[in-house]
């Protein structure tokens, strides 16, 4: 299916389209278990997850990266 096919959105304005699209990524969204996710997507994510913890002593807060940069100057 293409926007050309479906003259009432291809009329919309771009704000209007754009708010479309909000409306149906939101859609998409609220269906997120209808939408599979590959195992290898879980592996990379369950890795990066651990590398996380394994760092987490390493890690700066917001403030604490902020200062840092400051003495940089």
């Amino acid at each position: 299916m293409r926007v050309i096919d479906i003259p009432q959105i291809k009329n919309l304005s771009i704000p209007e389209k754009i708010l479309l699209l909000e409306d149906m990524w939101d859609d998409i969204a609220s269906q997120e278990s209808a939408i599979p996710v590959p195992k290898s997507h879980m592996k990379e994510l369950d890795r990066r997850l651990a590398k996380h913890k394994d760092l987490i002593g390493e890690l700066l807060s917001l403030d604490e990266l902020q200062s840092k940069i400051e003495k940089r100057k």
